[in-house]
């Protein structure tokens, strides 16, 4: 009898499974404010910028005049020292928060309430952004990184501008020790083998063998061990587009 594979051994969480989230600052996450001060300006300063481990971009420690901190994604182009301002009446300058109706078409915008009053979602990676595309009725259309659109809550609150740190990604990590340190602050496990180069045993995708291999779809409902490949899958592989003649 084989041995369970990995995904089902996470679920134990022993010491090779478990992420350093002692380690990380805080949440980001806007402040909950009363209405009446949502209708006016809520004035507040960067007092710091600080790395919390297993995330891609810096944190921004932001004092309100109403006494209340918090910890927010760092837009670009913002400074510590930087006065910022939230509220329905904010201007539209980068780092400050409003509301995403009353937000202009066409202007980017970076972490995004799903639900008013959430703290913030959405677009909260490196380098992301959303753009507002236009108000409607049903609420606002916003262009997510993906490329795909979606309508949001006006009362929803979003930040002006790009999160910073963009093109992390794009820099090799040259040793397998950067990427293992990484990994760890994530709570990842590394290195990942390919279940191809697994035996049939420990693996569905195990052996040498073509025949041998189980299907690559499975349902979402499939329990750990069986769920590996394309889960829930739409479509049995990636669809080819055809080039038009």
């Amino acid at each position: 009898m084989g041995k369970r594979i990995r995904v089902q051994r996470r679920g134990r969480g022993g010491s090779p499974y478990k992420a350093s989230t002692h380690k990380r600052v805080a949440p980001a996450r806007y402040p909950l404010i009363t209405k009446e001060e949502n209708e006016r300006t809520v004035n507040g300063v960067i007092e710091d910028f600080v790395h919390d481990p297993g995330r891609g971009t810096p944190l921004a420690l932001i004092r309100f005049e109403n006494g209340q901190t918090c910890h927010t994604v760092v837009p670009e182009g913002v400074y510590i020292g930087q006065q910022i301002k939230m509220g329905k009446k904010a201007p539209i300058e980068i780092g400050n928060i409003l509301p995403i109706g009353n937000i202009p078409e066409g202007t980017i915008v970076c972490n995004i309430e799903l639900h008013p009053g959430d703290g913030g979602k959405i677009v909260k990676s490196s380098g992301a952004y959303a753009t507002i595309v236009a108000h409607t009725p049903q609420g606002t259309i916003v262009k997510l990184p993906s490329g795909k659109t979606r309508y949001i809550n006006d009362n929803c609150r979003a930040t002006i501008g790009v999160v910073s740190a963009a093109g992390r990604t794009e820099k090799p990590f040259l040793k397998a020790g950067s990427k293992f340190h990484l990994m760890k602050a994530k709570g990842h496990k590394y290195p990942r083998t390919r279940g191809r180069a697994m035996i049939a045993a420990v693996h569905p995708y195990g052996s040498s063998k073509r025949s041998a291999r189980k299907g690559t779809t499975v349902p979402r409902t499939a329990p750990p061990g069986q769920k590996v490949g394309l889960i829930a899958a739409k479509g049995a592989g990636q669809k080819r587009k055809r080039k038009a003649r």
